[in-house]
């Protein structure tokens, strides 16, 4: 077996607004589109993922949230109806995945390894979160990849930004420890929101895209700010600021993911493609990938 390594990494959004748009079978909801920039993007990262061949997919969602480590999915097979607790309205999706046990339990034991507290999920009737779902979705579809999805611990919440945030770097460099002896391709996906200042009420209908637009200007400069930074490879500099964005734009990325996937992949300074922008609900997303193939730093399937 070869040594595994991390094909690519992107920064995925999860708003259920974007399954809704797209009015799959698995979703109840019917919807008449809307939010077809972002979901253009979606095809679009689809595409270079196509292209990648991965193994595995791994996502880290701020919606499952575990307060006392962090969390794998440890069922090889998951079905059921997950249904997003805010918007009901739109989201009820039954979804059946596969995962990747064995990448899962490693990941767990390197960070236990490396001081972390760990947990692998086994109960077979999980809901998993409509935060993973819709990621997985809007990424691949044909749900056709095994996965591995990871809690949010929240420890940037209750400890201060800093200290949450390397507490993430840590769960990356365990995940990539993981993956390189697994000996699988992996892409790396991060369900992260950028500014997170949102509207409180819903338009009817919901895709009434003449309603949607920057909840706050300050949050939508930040976004401009830091997506700029990333589209130059100036990584370094993006997690300098990171914790004041996460402060003045309430961005989503303090819950971690962002930090997981790019400690993961060694902070590359390496320009990052945006596939697209746009709001959900006044909430700032952006569809950005990190080739690593294409860079030369992983190889090509």
């Amino acid at each position: 077996m070869g040594k595994g390594e991390i094909v690519a990494g992107y920064l995925a959004p999860h708003p259920p607004h974007l399954v809704y748009g797209e009015n799959p079978p698995q979703n109840e909801p019917r919807s008449q589109g809307g939010w077809e920039p972002l979901r253009w993007a979606y095809e679009r990262a689809r595409k270079t993922l196509d292209e990648l061949k991965p193994d595995v997919l791994l996502v880290h969602s701020p919606h499952w949230i575990t307060q006392q480590g962090h969390h794998f999915l440890g069922v090889p097979h998951l079905t059921g109806k997950s249904v997003d607790p805010i918007f009901p309205n739109l989201f009820r999706y039954q979804f059946e995945l596969n995962v990747d046990v064995e990448l899962a339990q490693a990941c767990a034991e390197e960070g236990a390894r490396l001081g972390l507290t760990t947990k692998m999920m086994r109960n077979p009737k999980f809901r998993v979160d409509y935060g993973t779902i819709t990621t997985l979705h809007m990424m691949r579809p044909q749900w056709d990849i095994p996965v591995v999805g990871i809690s949010a611990n929240n420890s940037p919440y209750y400890l201060s930004t800093r200290e949450g945030l390397e507490e993430m770097d840590i769960l990356g460099r365990a995940t990539r420890a993981a993956i390189e002896a697994s000996g699988r391709r992996a892409v790396l996906l991060a369900s992260n929101t950028l500014c997170h200042y949102h509207f409180h009420e819903e338009p009817e209908p919901p895709e009434d895209m003449s309603k949607e637009h920057p909840e706050n200007m300050a949050g939508y400069l930040w976004d401009m700010r830091i997506i700029d930074l990333l589209r130059q490879g100036r990584v370094k500099e993006t997690f300098e600021l990171l914790p004041k964005f996460i402060d003045e734009a309430f961005a989503e990325v303090k819950s971690g993911a962002f930090t997981w996937m790019f400690s993961a992949m060694g902070y590359p300074e390496l320009a990052g493609e945006l596939h697209g922008y746009g709001t959900v609900i006044g909430t700032g997303n952006a569809v950005m990938e990190w080739n690593l193939v294409k860079a030369g730093l992983a190889r090509a399937a």
